[in-house]
């Protein structure tokens, strides 16, 4: 499946990040792009795990880890709301610390859950 530029899913997902992750192995049916969003698609809920997890016991350099990991990750396939949505969980938790930080988690969450339909759209071949 390729994501016409101005799709609503492109707000989401970038078409181009996909393309650039398809040309790193051209002749490989997908497998590359395929294996890359699997791993995106099965590590970032366990990084949302550590968020909830670092909130709890109030471990604020280990969620700022983790938001900067999916903050990468969500780059690194093109996750472009994820991918803000860390960035600015992050910039937040290092200002102000864990504090009124459930409404960002929240939304990370969301996000990470419109990406993935797009993404499982994309994996899944017709």
């Amino acid at each position: 499946m390729s994501l016409p530029p101005s799709s609503p899913s492109a707000l989401i997902i970038d078409p181009e990040a996909i393309d650039n992750l398809r040309s790193l192995s051209p002749d490989d049916g997908d497998v590359f792009l395929r294996e890359i969003l699997t791993i995106f698609l099965t590590d970032t809920p366990e990084r949302i795990a550590d968020l909830h997890s670092n909130r709890i016991s109030g471990n604020t350099a280990a969620f700022i880890r983790a938001a900067h990991s999916i903050k990468g990750s969500s780059s690194n396939v093109g996750a472009i709301e994820l991918r803000a949505l860390a960035e600015k969980t992050e910039h937040h938790t290092r200002l102000n610390g864990l504090g009124s930080i459930d409404q960002h988690v929240a939304e990370i969450e969301a996000a990470f859950t419109r990406a993935q339909a797009i993404i499982e759209k994309i994996i899944t071949p017709n």
